[in-house]
């Protein structure tokens, strides 16, 4: 007669990192300063610098988490750069 086999446990699952809601401001530098907050119910995240009163508000989707608000605000500043760069050409 054999031995019975034995189930092997399932491996534990991984816990997701939480992601920041702090972050550095591209207009003063200061790390940190930059806070993200979300408002579902109007549908509107805000990014807002404490150091230098600089400010940023898109849309937002159920998904959207504060990197994406952030990631929204560094895109635009890139592109008005660019713009500028193209302009004074």
């Amino acid at each position: 007669m054999g031995k019975r086999k034995s189930k092997s446990k399932p491996p534990p699952k991984k816990r997701m990192d939480k992601l920041d809601t702090t972050f550095t401001c591209p207009f003063c530098s200061h790390g940190n300063s930059v806070e993200c907050h979300i408002d579902m119910k109007n549908l509107i995240g805000e990014a807002n610098c404490m150091i230098c009163q600089e400010s940023f508000s898109t849309t937002v989707t159920a998904l959207t988490e504060a990197i994406d608000i952030y990631g929204e605000w560094i895109d635009e500043c890139e592109r008005v750069n660019n713009l500028e760069d193209d302009d004074g050409s």
